[in-house]
């Protein structure tokens, strides 16, 4: 009897025992689970961080690239200015040989002319305009250097050397003399 009275005692101790083990894990598995949780929180908060700095790196990125951009565009248009008023000089002297030339079309003459035409389509083609004169004085377009008696007041009567304007843009004032 004792043999059997001691073999159920083991047969409880083993029962309880798988009890005592599965409390304990399903306690360490609660702690487990508030730890993931905690875990999965910060991640988050984690993410979400990275995701505002990666869209404030996107939104800079973009408004350097911008930046480049326009400076790049107002380098373009500055060297295109530099480079226009430079040729304009080889206008004026084109036209300068056209007007020393007198009436007598020689072959050389019909060279310079249309070597000045050509400048001037190129020009053209690049946003360079000859400025207005024939509608009245503009202090914007035009520089008055002296009065021409036979022009009415406010009316241009000489132009001295033509003025051009780049995309609408002065890039020369016409010389003039106005009427007084």
């Amino acid at each position: 009897m004792a043999t059997e009275h001691n073999q159920d005692v083991q047969d409880l101790e083993q029962a309880a025992e798988p009890e005592a083990k599965t409390q304990a894990e399903n306690e360490q598995a609660e702690v487990s689970v508030e730890d993931l949780q905690a875990t999965i929180t910060n991640l988050e908060e984690s993410l979400k961080l990275e995701k505002a700095r990666t869209a404030n790196a996107v939104y800079e990125a973009q408004k350097s690239v911008e930046r480049i951009q326009r400076e790049a565009e107002k380098h373009k248009e500055t060297v295109l200015e530099k480079f226009a008023k430079e040729l304009l000089d080889s206008v004026d002297n084109l036209e300068r040989a056209i007007a020393a030339a007198g009436e007598e079309e020689t072959p050389v003459l019909e060279g310079v002319k249309l070597t000045l035409k050509s400048l001037l389509t190129t020009l053209e083609k690049f946003g360079v305009a000859e400025a207005d004169t024939a509608n009245g004085f503009n202090a914007d377009l035009h520089q008055a250097v002296g009065i021409d008696p036979n022009a009415k007041a406010g009316q241009i009567g000489t132009v001295l050397q033509k003025g051009y304007t780049l995309n609408s843009r002065l890039l020369r004032p016409a010389m003039v003399m106005v009427g007084g």
